[in-house]
């Protein structure tokens, strides 16, 4: 088995492709009427910059998540599984397109999906 260079975060493209994919992402998410009325009161100013926080420190990069805890901003905005999946999907496929290898788009889906329960309350 082949070893890969660098960390994730490295992997998909460092700071710069950190901010296409979420851009491609969040166009996804936003493009979709089963996710969009969840971002409707929200900065998305404030969703990227948190997302980058979030993203990046959970690839291995520089960033330090700064925001509230998973569990109390997802909290009552009844966000279900079905929900969840649906943003997973929209990551896999955004990453899949990216041209980011196989294995790192697994990890990455893996490293966002443990969160799953913060972020739908299921499980508490």
């Amino acid at each position: 088995m082949a070893t890969q260079e660098g960390n994730l975060f490295d992997r998909i493209g460092g700071e710069l492709g950190l901010e296409r994919l979420l851009a491609d992402f969040y166009d996804r998410v936003l493009a979709d009427a089963e996710l969009a009325h969840f971002f409707a009161r929200s900065s998305m100013d404030k969703v990227r910059r948190m997302q980058r926080e979030f993203f990046g420190a959970a690839l291995d990069g520089p960033q330090v998540y700064s925001g509230l805890s998973l569990s109390w901003v997802h909290s009552g905005r009844g966000i279900t599984t079905h929900h969840f999946n649906l943003f997973g999907q929209h990551l896999l496929a955004t990453l899949s397109e990216s041209g980011i290898d196989e294995v790192d788009v697994r990890e990455v889906v893996h490293r966002i999906s443990v969160h799953k329960n913060d972020i739908t309350g299921e499980g508490y």
